[in-house]
């Protein structure tokens, strides 16, 4: 599995000339540009340990990260098996996350995300379900069903 943030962090410890762009948008407090995330999705996708298969946690972001997503896997010539969803009720979210205990996880930031996520993120839904792919789970489970749920559905 290729976390967009294990992405991130590995090209810029590597110091790629990918991950030293990403850096100086960092540094900076400002998020990494979507052309230069797809390079660097890119280059994980081509590397030698993702031509069994792959799995991006969180990433593609937003509609047009994901049709810059289809542009580069006709171009690496792999395609995208489904697109899971896990399916968890804010409340239960809001109740997680406060849960962790990280001193950036206060309820007013996380109903801040939960708002961009509806505004940014979400409409992916409708995007990956009108092309057949999306999967939805139900996240609001324990951690053992909702695994058993995903392990199910990559041996399928």
């Amino acid at each position: 599995m290729f976390l967009q943030g294990d992405i991130l962090r590995a090209a810029v410890a590597s110091g790629t000339e990918l991950g030293q762009k990403a850096q100086s948008y960092m540094d900076r407090g400002e998020l990494v540009p979507d052309a230069l995330i797809l390079d660097l999705v890119r280059d994980r996708l081509s590397q030698p340990d993702a031509q069994e298969g792959w799995i991006l946690d969180g990433f593609p972001r937003n509609v047009e990260q994901a049709k810059f997503l289809d542009e580069l896997l006709a171009e690496i010539e792999q395609s995208c098996d489904c697109v899971v969803n896990l399916e968890v009720p804010d409340e239960v979210l809001v109740a997680r996350l406060l849960g962790r205990g990280r001193t950036d996880d206060n309820e007013e930031v996380i109903r801040t995300r939960l708002a961009v996520y509806r505004n940014q993120t979400a409409p992916l839904i409708d995007f990956y379900r009108d092309r057949q792919q999306l999967v939805s789970i139900d996240g609001n489970q324990s951690i053992e069903h909702v695994g058993a749920a995903l392990r199910q559905l990559i041996s399928s």
